[in-house]
Parts: C-alpha cells; sequence; structure tokens
C-alpha cells in the first residue's frame, strides 16, 4: 500500500504541476477571451434563462430530461462534499489563500464550462434505444476525428468517478456522520447505497426528477444558513477576505495546528479543489447536459456558467469565510471535521454542525445518483449498452466500500484522476474553439438582435 501511495504522489506531483495549471487557466483565459468575456457581459441574460427558467417545460423537442432537470442535475452533482470537506481541505493545507485561487479557476471555468455543454450537445447521438448520448468523448471522437483521445478520457471518467463520487463522497458523509452521531462508516454506507440505487436504477429520467426539486432544496438551506452566518459575524466579515487576498500571492507561517504554506501549495490546493469542486475543464458534466431538450447547444451551454456560479462563487465562498471567521483553520482538523467546528462555533447551539451534517448527507448523496451516469455513458461509449446495469450494481457496490476507506489517500488519488481525465478535454476544447465561437455568435447575437428588434 505505501508503494501505492508513493506512486500516486509522484503522479500527482506531475499531473498538478506548473503545466498542468498553466494549462486548465490558460484554456480558461483563451476561451473567456475568444468568447468576448460572456460569463461578464452576458451575466444578467444567462441567469435569466438558466435559474429563472427552471421549471420550464419543452414539448417536441429531442432529448431524454428537461433543459432546467439536466442543469439541477449537472448542480446537484457538482455541488457535492467538495463544497464542503473539498474547500476545508484546501484551506486547512494551503491556507486562506487557496480560496483566491479557487475564486480565479471558478471565473474562468465559466468560459470552459460553457464551450464543454456547447460541444457536447452538437456532437451528441442518437442511440438505438431512442435517448441521447453525449460529451467530451463524442466531440473528440467527431470533432477532432481522435478515437485515443476519446477512449483515455472514456476510461478515466469510469476511474475517475469510481473514486470521486462512489469513494469520496461516501467516506466524507460517512465520516460526518460518525463524527455527529457516532455511527460507524459501514452502516453509513449501506444505507446511502440502499438509497441511492432505488434512483439509478430506474435511469436518467428519475434521476432528472429527484434532482429537479432536490438540488434547489439542499443548496437553498445551505445558502441561508451561510447568510446567518455572515450576518452574525458581520463585524469578522472584512477581516476574512482582506485575509484570503493578503495571504494569495505569499507563503503563509505556520500558526496554530496550521503547518503553513508555501505559495505554490496555496495555488496548487486552490485550483485542485476548485476543478474538484466545480469541475470546470474535466468534460464530465456535458455528458448530463446532453440528455437536455434543447433546441441549439448554447441554450444549454449557459447553464455552464450558472453551474460554477453557484457552485464556487457561492456555495464554496460561503463554506470558506465561515471556516476563516471561525478561526478553526489554525487547528489541525481539516475535511468535513472542521467545517462542521467552523458552523458550530459560528451559529447558536448545535445548529451549524447539524446543517453542515444535513448538507453533507444531501450534497454526498446528490452526487452518488448524478455521477454514476457519467460512468454508464462512458461505458456504453467503449463497451455498448450492455455494461449500463453491470456498472449500476458495481457503483453501489463501491459505495459501501467507499464508507470505510481512508481520507487523505482517496482524496489525493481524486485529485491525480480528475487532472488526467482533464487533459484530453482541454485538448479538444482549445482545438475545436472556433466552433464554440460560431455557436455563440449564432445563438447569443441573434437573440440580443431579436430583441432590439421588439424593443424598435
Amino acid at each position: 500500500m505505501d508503494k501505492v501511495v508513493q506512486i500516486n504522489d509522484w503522479l500527482n506531483g506531475l499531473v498538478w504541476g506548473p503545466y498542468m495549471i498553466a494549462l486548465l487557466v490558460g484554456t480558461g483565459i483563451f476561451l473567456t477571451v475568444r468568447l468576448g468575456f460572456l460569463q461578464v457581459f452576458n451575466f444578467g441574460f444567462i441567469m435569466k434563462n438558466t435559474v429563472g427558467k427552471m421549471f420550464k417545460k419543452p414539448e417536441g423537442v429531442e432529448g431524454d430530461i428537461t433543459s432546467g432537470q439536466a442543469g439541477l442535475s449537472a448542480i446537484a452533482a457538482v455541488v457535492g462534499t467538495g463544497n464542503i470537506a473539498g474547500v476545508a481541505t484546501a484551506i486547512a493545507i494551503g491556507g486562506p489563500g487557496a480560496v483566491f485561487w479557487m475564486w480565479v479557476s471558478a471565473f474562468f471555468g465559466m468560459a470552459t464550462k460553457f464551450s464543454e455543454i456547447a460541444l457536447g450537445i452538437k456532437y451528441r447521438e442518437k442511440m438505438k434505444d431512442g435517448s441521447v448520448a453525449g460529451g467530451a468523448m463524442y466531440y473528440l471522437d467527431k470533432g477532432m476525428n481522435n478515437k485515443f483521445l476519446s477512449y483515455f478520457f472514456c476510461v478515466m471518467v469510469i476511474i475517475t468517478y469510481f473514486i470521486m463520487g462512489a469513494v469520496v463522497d461516501t467516506n466524507s458523509v460517512a465520516l460526518s456522520v460518525q463524527e455527529q452521531w457516532g455511527i460507524k462508516p459501514i452502516i453509513t454506507g449501506v444505507v446511502l447505497a440502499a438509497a441511492t440505487g432505488v434512483v439509478i436504477l430506474g435511469g436518467v429520467k428519475r434521476m432528472g426528477r429527484v434532482c429537479e426539486y432536490l438540488a434547489p432544496f439542499m443548496g437553498g438551506i445551505y445558502i441561508i444558513t451561510g447568510v446567518l452566518v455572515l450576518v452574525l459575524n458581520i463585524g469578522e466579515v472584512p477581516r476574512a477576505f482582506q485575509l484570503i487576498f493578503s495571504s494569495a500571492f505569499r507563503p503563509i507561517a505556520a500558526t496554530g495546528g496550521f503547518a503553513g504554506a508555501a505559495l505554490g501549495q496555496i495555488i496548487k490546493m486552490g485550483f485542485a479543489r476548485g476543478l474538484f469542486s466545480n469541475e470546470a475543464g474535466m468534460g464530465s458534466s456535458p455528458i448530463i447536459h446532453s440528455s437536455a431538450q434543447v433546441n441549439h447547444p448554447v441554450e444549454q451551454a449557459i447553464w455552464g456558467v450558472a453551474e460554477v456560479f453557484i457552485d464556487t462563487v457561492i456555495i464554496c465562498t460561503i463554506t470558506a469565510i465561515t471556516i476563516i471567521v471561525s478561526g478553526e483553520w489554525t487547528t489541525g482538523v481539516s475535511g468535513v471535521a472542521l467545517t462542521m467546528r467552523a458552523f458550530k462555533a459560528t451559529l447558536p447551539g448545535n445548529i451549524g454542525s447539524y446543517v453542515v451534517l444535513g448538507s453533507a448527507l444531501l450534497f454526498g448523496y446528490s452526487c452518488l445518483i448524478t455521477v454514476n451516469y457519467y460512468c454508464e455513458r462512458a461505458g456504453e461509449y467503449l463497451f455498448g449498452p450492455k455494461c449500463i446495469m453491470p456498472i449500476r450494481y458495481l457503483w453501489i457496490i463501491f459505495i459501501v466500500i467507499g464508507s470505510v476507506g481512508g481520507l487523505e489517500f482517496v482524496w489525493s488519488l481524486a485529485d491525480t484522476a480528475n487532472g488526467l481525465m482533464a487533459i484530453p478535454n482541454l485538448i479538444g476544447l482549445i482545438f475545436l474553439s472556433s466552433t464554440v465561437v460560431n455557436l455563440k455568435k449564432e445563438f447569443l447575437d441573434d437573440k440580443k438582435k431579436t430583441a432590439e428588434n421588439n424593443i424598435q
């Protein structure tokens, strides 16, 4: 086992070295510029036509689930334990400055996620059973004509989400339940496996219906609680933001149980946890979004901007500010336990710890019932539809296994798998950027002209 850890540490150092960070951020910057900073200049239009119309039901449009169901399913997939345990781990290892780099990755990641979804739908295919399938493997194959990259991507999807979803999310939930109530992780694992099986065995349509109500409910509770923390501790909030900005560009010294962090470590933790949280650049979200009932790729692609904004700019920031304001980040505690302590310290009574526990359960469960779909589509692309049911049953088994895994090693393994999965996708986005630009012009520019004509 020690040898496996050593190999993963070496590979993680390569994957999350300066070249990978340059590729990830560089792709986001490149796409942001080429798309005319759409996450800034089209932000109002995007939010109005995503969150503002999340329950709209289209008719007579090709796809398996509604645009809102696809968007909310994707949000349910990314708003997971990364928002609770991932942010806490980033601050515990990299200090408050890591949060700044999470924001940077999110800003440029909005353009990246937009591009992924647009391409995923443009190159999606109708399957023999009448369903539609899309994602990075399809635009790498049909758009770039590169089978090797599409196959490599699919293999990494399966490895990544069996580690990051079934193992990491279950592990974080099981540890939070044990921290609060002392329930053995294996018991939590069995319960989660059963609850997940009820949804995923019903396919994508059942998943869409569940996420349509689960995502707004779980996100709403966490956001409202976070706002309450900010209000009750308003005097400390400016200092928390100041600490984030001041420590983003310089090494931060050891204090209390915090071991200190070099600048490279601060940046690495920010980008790695940012990617883990919002998944911009990984090419995974388009797999769910490609099932949406839409007439044009950009009609769904704008959900990518909303998705990253809600996940990282809102929810991750709430977690981060609470942890910093509480002062618990200097105690040496990490993961879900750190976030629970922070909320408990900043809210009266035990309200905070129960909210975090409930959110960890809902966030983790939402991931478990959605990211399995990524593995199904990747497996179907590689081996055909016969592998879908075996993947579902194997997923349920891995949830039980994940409940007793070790936190530090599985987080490190998930980081490595994340990075490897992102590489072929980022290459595809760069080569197909002109296609994305044309799709954006075709849709958003035409919408603007139509609105101007209506005013006249």
